[in-house]
């Protein structure tokens, strides 16, 4: 940490720089799309989800119901600004539905 001079450093400070100096912000966004998938879109549509994946900037959703995803490819871009929106940041610019 190149910032251990100052005296009085804030603790979110000090964990930026953790995360940033040992290149972790791609595995917490990972960590981060999959915990919002869960918030966001509830215990109902959670149940039909097998496995969710973050690469890049594309989540990869795979569901067990052929008429839940299809009715959740309609609304695509919804979905993903809600998960954004959670997340506090842009991550996700693509939802892939399996």
């Amino acid at each position: 940490m190149a910032k251990r001079h100052q005296e009085h450093q804030s603790l979110e400070e000090v964990l930026k720089d953790f995360v940033s100096d040992n290149n972790l912000q791609k595995g917490l966004d990972k960590v981060a799309a999959q915990q919002v998938w869960e918030s966001v879109m509830g215990p109902a549509i959670v149940k039909y989800t097998n496995n969710i994946k973050f690469n890049r900037d594309t989540l990869y959703v795979e569901l067990t119901s052929s008429v839940l995803r299809e009715e959740l490819s309609y609304g695509k871009q919804k979905i993903i600004d809600n998960l954004n929106e959670e997340i506090g940041k842009t991550l996700i610019k693509k939802i892939v539905l399996r």
